[in-house]
């Protein structure tokens, strides 16, 4: 077990770093969990434990792996595309935006998006996302201009610049449609589209299309296990994240 902790340890701390000289930033989302949880393996992994207690850490870890197996495989199963049919409309799922730039993560959206929306002319989209901090205009106003200055109609184009999380997407958009009766494609990166999907049908929406955009390799590994820690948290009864 010693040998387990500071394995995990130090490949946690060096994918911290490869996340920090990719994005040449140390406080990437959830990057700083790689850090934390490297150093406190390589603790566990130094620390004078008896044997009887490196014998009573092993069912504890093993039951840890098998949890996040389980989830993981929900996860990479919403990564799936279906197979494709028409939507009534396709909600655009926000993200960050760095002054009126598109992010890397936003455009992949955006361009799953307009490849959808090029096959079924008659969807409508709604692009979903408030202002936030760092950001000079709303996230649904970015994703709108991206939109118009690839060729879709202003008319196709539905705002919804309120919402400052996934939950709050779907329930600001329930406005538009009829969620409940109308197909709604739910677009987002593939990463995070078992969430979405969990929460869309929180919210009431009965007929449901996944259309999966793609997203960072290097990021894969810090965007599933951020994923399984929030589907975890929806996964607690009374508590809706």
């Amino acid at each position: 077990m010693r040998y387990y902790f500071l394995i995990v340890g130090v490949v946690c701390v060096l994918y911290y770093v490869l996340l920090g000289a990719y994005s040449r930033r140390l406080t990437s989302t959830f990057a700083g969990f790689w850090l934390i949880s490297g150093g406190a393996h390589l603790i566990l992994g130094c620390a004078p434990f008896s044997d009887t207690v490196w014998q009573m850490m092993k069912p504890a870890v093993a039951a840890a792996w098998i949890l996040f197996a389980a989830v993981e495989v929900r996860i990479l199963i919403g990564m799936i595309p279906e197979k494709e049919r028409k939507a009534d409309c396709i909600i655009i799922l926000g993200a960050q935006v760095r002054g009126r730039r598109i992010t890397n993560s936003l455009k992949r959206r955006l361009d799953a998006a307009l490849s959808y929306l090029e096959r079924y002319p008659d969807t409508m989209v709604v692009v979903s996302g408030g202002q936030g901090k760092g950001e000079d205009i709303s996230e649904a106003e970015a994703m709108a201009e991206y939109l118009t200055g690839r060729g879709v109609p202003e008319e196709r184009i539905i705002r919804e610049d309120r919402s400052t999380s996934t939950r709050e997407n779907f329930r600001f958009s329930r406005k538009f449609f009829d969620p409940e009766r109308s197909v709604t494609g739910i677009v987002t990166n593939d990463f995070h589209m078992c969430r979405a999907s969990m929460i869309a049908r929180q919210e009431g929406y009965g007929r449901l299309i996944r259309i999966p955009a793609s997203s960072n390799t290097v990021f894969q590994l810090n965007y599933l296990v951020r994923e399984f820690f929030a589907i975890l948290a929806l996964l607690i009864p009374g508590r809706r994240g």
